[in-house]
């Protein structure tokens, strides 16, 4: 298992567009993820879970994997985070 602090850089945070651009790369990997929000945590690959945490530009939130490709799922998905969710 894998995990690491991610900030949220977009200016909507992740509203139903970006949500869905995370969702859709978060499909492409085999390994079970989960995002992290204060005490909650819901899984990366559902957008109504991700939707309801309801994350805004400027909160960290944590991703955490576990599975073959953990490290390239938490690194993906820090890249799309870092890079705005390409808004």
């Amino acid at each position: 298992m894998i995990q690491r602090d991610v900030t949220v850089v977009n200016e909507g945070g992740l509203h139903a567009r970006p949500a869905t651009f995370f969702i859709q790369k978060a499909n492409s990997y085999k390994s079970s993820i989960w995002v992290v929000k204060d005490e909650r945590k819901v899984n990366a690959k559902s957008l109504l879970g991700v939707l309801s945490i309801g994350i805004a530009q400027g909160m960290t939130i944590t991703l955490v994997a576990d599975g073959d490709d953990e490290k390239a799922a938490v690194d993906g998905l820090e890249k799309l985070i870092s890079g705005g969710l390409s808004e």
